[in-house]
């Protein structure tokens, strides 16, 4: 990935325009204003059921679908991103369907086997039997039935219209029912794409109603007084904006949107990186785990920067406004993504929002805000050795996300000139990539023997 010697030329287009995640949060936005307001609706309109806020887990459930709609309208009728040649579809085409429909019997063979390997290792993975996983292996179980049904005139419906209809998905069916055509390299694609699908949107789901409900009920008129308070509620509405655009992103990859994943990651190095940071091997590395980075503060986690400002009610607003617009940044770096967030994959090039600041506003963003939530270096006990470690440990935490960005880029340098050019653009003129480029330049020079630096001078 070296771009010293090559040129910067312009930015190239956004895969996804600004309007497709816009219209996202304004359908989820549109969608909990009702919730909370459905209480004045029954009783204004004399509708059935309870005068109660919408808070429960269907409320959040129907959320990704407020959050979806508006999404694929703006996908089809403005980004019109069913008519690009990296969907695999040429709309041009109809063969008969006794043309494809073996192979798409193969490909479906292909699905419903990865399908049932998949709930087996639900059924192995003991944590997702304890909460609050229970809620996605009930919502997963609820929509197995209507998967595997829809799934047939869908495929036999796409395969018609795509140019090769022999994706990863079929050679996967074709190793399964033991044909000799099936390519290996495409089966290992076909599974880290699901792999990543199975695991991450298990985990998203399994987060969607506690953040929902806390939303829905809050009562923010009530905080206006209190910076602390309300910093933390809108902190709470933002990760709930990451959390709901980012599970359609992980459910949502269908071709005819352009949204499918087009690879995972190979390298195993990014897995590592990723999963680190996530149920349940974040336990191990993170929090109270080897990298822990809160002993002896108190106790309560992205919240002690309320526990040693209190009192100081200026400086609580300003350091709530500051900790906002961090999290505002960790949203709107999920939200401009549109249909396609999702980690480990490759989906299309985003240079367009926050990205055109940085390539990685997301970890720039959280990195920063747990030190400023957390305040590692602070703590209750006086203790310089758990000073040390906090600080430690959170540099320790930074390091592994700086690790999966690097990942991340060779998966997309190797993947798309698109992105070639995108990362060269921004090591010369991101508003906060390029001084970080030179200033790495420069640290690197300085740090050369100083034979080989007057010898180069």
């Amino acid at each position: 990935m070296n771009d010293r010697a090559r040129p910067a030329g312009p930015l190239p287009p956004s895969d996804v325009s600004p309007w497709v995640g816009l219209a996202g949060l304004a359908g989820l936005f549109g969608w909990i204003a009702l919730c909370r307001h459905w209480p004045q609706l029954v009783l204004g309109y004399g509708l059935p059921g309870p005068a109660e806020r919408l808070d429960g887990p269907h409320a959040a459930l129907a959320g990704l679908l407020a959050a979806l709609l508006p999404m694929i309208l703006v996908t089809l009728l403005v980004d019109r991103a069913h008519r690009r040649p990296s969907t695999g579809i040429d709309w041009a085409v109809r063969r008969p369907l006794a043309e494809t429909w073996r192979v798409s019997m193969v490909k479906i063979a292909g699905l419903w086997f990865t399908w049932v390997i998949i709930a087996g290792l639900y059924c192995m993975g003991r944590w997702y039997w304890a909460d609050p996983y229970l809620f996605a292996m009930s919502v997963l179980a609820w929509a197995a039935a209507p998967l595997v049904i829809l799934s047939v005139p869908y495929v036999l419906w796409l395969d018609r219209r795509m140019v090769e209809p022999r994706d990863h998905a079929w050679h996967f069916g074709a190793m399964v029912l033991g044909h000799a055509a099936y390519d290996p390299e495409a089966v290992k694609k076909h599974w880290r794409a699901w792999i990543i699908k199975g695991f991450f949107g298990a985990f998203m789901i399994s987060i969607l109603p506690a953040g929902f409900a806390t939303v829905v009920q809050a009562d923010y008129a009530a905080m206006v007084r209190d910076p602390a308070a309300l910093g933390m509620a809108l902190i709470t509405v933002l990760f709930l904006v990451d959390v709901q655009i980012g599970t359609v992103g992980y459910l949502v990859t269908f071709r005819p949107l352009d949204a499918h994943i087009r690879s995972g990651n190979p390298h195993l190095a990014g897995w590592i990186a990723a999963l680190m940071c996530y149920p349940p091997f974040v336990y191990t590395f993170m929090g109270a785990g080897i990298l822990g980075y809160e002993a002896g503060t108190p106790g309560r986690g992205d919240a002690n920067w309320t526990v040693w400002l209190a009192g100081h009610s200026i400086l609580l607003a300003i350091w709530a406004a500051v900790l906002v617009a961090l999290t505002a940044v960790y949203a709107w770096a999920t939200f401009a993504f549109g249909l396609r967030f999702s980690n480990l994959t490759y989906r299309g090039v985003l240079t367009n929002g926050p990205y055109r600041f940085t390539r990685h506003p997301a970890y720039l963003a959280k990195n920063t805000f747990w030190w400023l939530s957390a305040l590692p270096f602070l703590v209750t006990n006086g203790s310089l050795t758990d000073t040390v470690r906090n600080v430690a440990g959170l540099a320790a935490v930074n390091a592994i996300y700086y690790w999966r960005a690097r990942t991340e880029e060779q998966h997309l340098w190797a993947e798309d000139p698109k992105y070639r050019v995108y990362h060269t653009w921004m090591s010369a003129h991101g508003p906060i990539t390029a001084p970080l480029v030179r200033l790495k330049r420069a640290l690197r020079w300085r740090l050369r023997d100083p034979a080989v630096r007057e010898l180069a001078g």
